[in-house]
């Protein structure tokens, strides 16, 4: 089963946790065992699972990228936005979860983040819902 998050960023860099956005779809789809596999459709953002529970991770892994690829550099693409597709090349565009008994089953300190490195967007999330095979 395949479901569509939209999200609108409000800034160039922001981390969203979309953790309960991706719970609802799976709640949705009747599935009960199986994986969901969270993609984003845009090549200057990400999707990721990491640490949830403390925001200085997040600010932390922003940072990070920011020193890998800066802002300002002799990059060649046009648009201006070449660290927006490294950081997301970086990160990836999609995570594969387990659902298990019609529940999400992140790690104790997981959740799953949509990356926005080129923003303010309107951005889609797809997130597809599939059940063991028989």
């Amino acid at each position: 089963m395949l479901h569509r998050i939209n999200i609108q960023t409000k800034s160039r860099v922001e981390f969203q946790d979309i953790t309960s956005q991706v719970r609802n779809a799976i709640a949705k789809s009747s599935i009960k065992s199986g994986i969901c596999h969270v993609v984003t459709l845009h090549t200057t953002s990400a999707i990721t699972v990491n640490e949830n529970a403390d925001p200085d991770v997040v600010k932390d892994i922003i940072d990070a990228l920011d020193s890998v690829v800066p802002q300002q550099a002799q990059y060649r693409h046009r648009e201006g936005n070449s660290p927006a597709h490294i950081k997301a090349s970086i990160i990836g565009s999609s995570a594969t979860l387990i659902v298990e008994d019609g529940t999400l089953l992140p790690g104790t300190w997981q959740g799953i983040f949509f990356c926005e490195f080129d923003g303010p967007r309107n951005r889609t999330i797809l997130v597809r819902v599939m059940p063991d095979s028989p």
